[in-house]
């Protein structure tokens, strides 16, 4: 699934994405990141549409994303 990142909580290391063509929001934690997660702020802290890919998986607060990575940056792993 493609999205957007709607909102990061850096100090909790957190955000939520908005999928695309839907009106559903995901929450991701850092650690569902793949990629630079200082990279991913700074460009969403400049106000940067950053686009992602996701998987959703379930979770006990409802539907969560996973394996997110950013779209200019696919190959990137940590």
């Amino acid at each position: 699934m493609i999205g957007i990142v709607k909102n990061i909580v850096v100090k909790k290391a957190f955000g939520f994405i908005k999928a695309i063509n839907k009106e559903q929001e995901y929450f991701f934690h850092r650690d569902d990141f793949n990629g630079h997660w200082n990279d991913l702020v700074n460009d969403w802290n400049n106000d940067e549409e950053v686009f992602v890919e996701f998987e959703v998986v379930p979770a006990p607060k409802g539907p969560r994303a996973s394996k997110v990575h950013r779209t200019d940056f696919p190959n990137q792993s940590v």
